[in-house]
């Protein structure tokens, strides 16, 4: 029996959310997020979020750790027009890089003019 790869000890996962049929702000967000198999620490890879409806914005990441309260994971950051129906923008890379948090820790997004969209738990 061979030993397993070190790619194989992790488990990596994507969520998304986004927003209904509302018109206008439509906010959504991805995030991708890893794990070593029987961890309870959670890493961050990326975080992207997006915006129906404009041209441009700005947007930033949130976390909340288990039993805490939402705090910044990044600054507020320009989101640039794609095609011509929304804006996006993203933080960090794919790979198992970024913050490690406990398991149980929301990720959310949020610009200026919509409301926050979580998207894991």
């Amino acid at each position: 029996m061979s030993a397993p790869t070190a790619a194989s000890a992790y488990v990596d996962k994507r969520v998304r959310d986004c927003a209904g049929k509302r018109p206008g702000c439509r906010p959504g967000a991805v995030a991708h997020y890893w794990y070593k198999r029987g961890s309870s620490a959670r890493g961050v890879g990326w975080v992207y979020a997006s915006r129906e409806g404009v041209r441009s914005g700005t947007a930033r990441w949130l976390v909340k750790k288990p039993g805490g309260t939402w705090k910044a994971g990044s600054g507020w950051k320009r989101a640039g027009q794609v095609g011509g129906t929304f804006a996006e923008t993203s933080w960090g890379r794919d790979g198992h890089t970024g913050p490690v948090y406990p398991r149980g820790t929301q990720v959310a997004c949020s610009s200026r003019a919509c409301p926050r969209r979580r998207v894991s738990r």
